[in-house]
């Protein structure tokens, strides 16, 4: 996942260089080497509805930065309806553990969808970064409504379980660290709809509509469930144009593209 050097308003520091997938069209034709991105901020916050917001140039959705004390997010959870994207590109949504305030390390899980000469694709992925997302046989298609939930059954072990429940179709898929550099350290828990690199810059970004994650909880490995609307919502601004509209209230998450 890739993140780049950039100043928050709290005056946080980021820097580093890795490039999500080679390129948009070996992406649709074979997928290798896909990979994800950690949270990209841009300069500055802002509050929408007395919820603290932050601007990204690649993530939208929201983030919870902190568990509460004395524990660490164990497994994250959350249900959305497969969109109809329009327009040539791509975005992703998934949910995950880490990779805002901990950048080594990312457990999630999700789904892309790739408009590419009108024709429209998904693909159910998993990932551990910094290792590359694996694609699972997992179909989808617009209007499904799928929960996806990855659990870290230690900091370098986990399952994500995929469970359509459109067609009753379920898989679950293992998944470890590349090293132990990337154990998780379970201090992020993320709801995301995402942008990602073709080499050094952002693909075109399809236009989504909207996406809206349910019963969007984490849960800790002391057994506690925090709701996603304690977060942080992320906004995502490129080239000073504000792509995203996101709002959050209790355990829903709505993604709208602008």
């Amino acid at each position: 996942m890739k993140f780049s050097a950039v100043l928050v308003s709290s005056v946080l520091f980021f820097a580093g260089a890795l490039a999500r997938p080679s390129r948009l069209a070996e992406r649709i034709a074979a997928r290798e080497g896909r990979k994800s991105n950690v949270l990209n901020f841009n300069v500055g916050t802002e509050n929408t509805n007395k919820t603290h917001a932050e601007t990204s140039t690649n993530w939208s959705g929201v983030v919870i930065e902190n568990p509460p004390a004395g524990s660490t997010f164990s497994s994250v959870v959350g249900t959305f309806t497969i969109p109809t994207p329009s327009g040539n590109g791509a975005a992703s949504g998934w949910v995950g553990i880490d990779g805002d305030t901990a950048q080594n390390s990312i457990l999630q899980a999700g789904v892309d969808f790739t408009v590419s000469g009108g024709r429209v694709s998904f693909d159910s992925w998993v990932e551990w970064f910094p290792n590359f997302a694996q694609d699972v046989s997992f179909t989808v298609a617009a209007g499904n409504s799928v929960r996806i939930t990855c659990t870290a059954t230690s900091s370098t072990r986990g399952t994500v379980l995929f469970e359509n429940l459109t067609t009753g179709k379920t898989l679950t898929q293992a998944v470890s660290a590349p090293s132990s550099s990337a154990a998780l350290q379970g201090l992020n828990a993320e709801w995301i709809v995402e942008d990602f690199e073709e080499g050094n810059s952002l693909v075109p970004l399809t236009n989504w509509g909207t996406v809206t994650f349910t019963s969007a909880t984490a849960k800790t490995n002391t057994g506690s469930s925090v709701s996603a609307g304690t977060g942080t919502i992320i906004n995502m601004v490129q080239n000073g144009d504000v792509l995203t509209s996101v709002s959050t209230s209790g355990s829903t998450v709505t993604v709208r593209h602008t």
